[in-house]
């Protein structure tokens, strides 16, 4: 197979614990054909969408340390076209690039995308929980999403003691405050901070009730095709709230509890009939707080306190479904000759 990763550029890599690297690891490591590109090298010519690529050096021997793989790993620059990939793979950070999109729509029915277009387009923020019809909140925690100051402040004043209050668009545990009612003075200052642009627009962000045991941390969950195959804790430092990694925290082994896999049950449908193959969802004593799936982490730091290869289930998992293409082509035409020589 041949695979294209959009993503970040190779220099922004950490290579002891990105999970993207760990996943081009794998695939080069079972002789697949590996390029990368970003989502600015993307391009159309003579109306075809194409992408100047970084295109792996075939090499007969392939490090075992991804770190090691990352240094060593040689490319050569082509122009390619998109749909001459079996396999698109997206890792871009958030916020999600539309435009990439678009020029990724002309090519969705000629290669395997992970994961889907329009699945990514109703999923790349924190909205998407929505979707998963929960009114009695029990797996998803009273959320409010609005630009409305005079609304957030009632919900606060009306609410419990504690809220989270975080940007609609963040990642990585980036703008993710824990507000008080308390501290309502503070609140007409933040919510200015939050939602007004200097150029006189303004940012949704999302108000949710704070869920006991968040300061002990949460749980971080990867489902492939709608069943979960990792899952790790993720601990705050001492000197922040945020359980993210990048922020700071630190990670533990978890096994999933019985409430975990009954919120994995409910929404892994859902999931993948939405082509959202690949995700990491983000829970707290059982509710859902986040969904993500434009490049979901923590492969790395599960493996190392699993001893396991989660890249090998996803590598697994994207050879068969190219497979089954190959073969549903394979048999259409086969059909269609039979049917024109009729």
């Amino acid at each position: 197979m041949n695979i294209c990763f959009i993503m970040y550029p190779w220099s922004e890599i950490d290579p002891e614990n990105d999970s993207t690297l760990a996943l081009i690891h794998e695939f080069v490591k079972r002789g697949h054909g590996m390029a990368i590109t970003t989502p600015a090298n993307l391009t159309i010519r003579d109306s075809v969408a194409h992408a100047f690529c970084k295109c792996v050096q075939r090499s007969e021997k392939i490090s075992k340390s991804l770190k090691s793989f990352h240094m060593h790993t040689r490319f050569y620059d082509e122009m390619l076209p998109l749909a001459g990939f079996d396999v698109i793979v997206l890792r871009s950070n958030p916020p999600l690039d539309m435009i990439m999109l678009n020029f990724l729509d002309s090519v969705k029915d000629d290669v395997f995308i992970m994961n889907d277009l329009d699945g990514i387009r109703r999923a790349n923020n924190k909205m998407y929980t929505a979707v998963f019809e929960d009114p009695d909140n029990e797996i998803l925690p009273r959320t409010h999403v609005t630009k409305n100051k005079e609304y957030l402040k009632r919900v606060i004043k009306e609410g419990p003691d504690k809220m989270i209050l975080k940007p609609l668009n963040g990642y990585g545990g980036s703008g993710v405050i824990l507000i008080e009612k308390r501290a309502m003075k503070s609140i007409n200052s933040l919510l200015d901070f939050y939602i007004d642009n200097k150029d006189g627009t303004t940012n949704y962000v999302i108000l949710q009730d704070y869920i006991e045991g968040a300061d002990e941390g949460d749980v971080r969950i990867l489902l492939l095709n709608g069943q979960p195959i990792g899952a790790m804790r993720r601990v705050p430092g001492d000197e922040d709230h945020r359980s993210n990694v990048s922020a700071g925290g630190t990670v533990q082994r978890h096994s999933l509890s019985k409430q975990e896999k009954e919120l994995c049950r409910r929404i892994g449908p859902k999931l993948v009939n939405d082509g959202l193959y690949f995700v990491g969802i983000d829970v707290i004593g059982g509710m859902l707080v986040e969904v993500n799936v434009m490049s979901p982490g923590g492969i790395t730091y599960m493996n190392k306190v699993y001893k396991t290869r989660i890249q090998e289930k996803v590598i697994d998992f994207v050879e068969d479904k190219v497979q089954e293409q190959v073969a549903a082509f394979e048999r259409r035409q086969k059909l269609r000759k039979h049917v024109k020589e009729a």
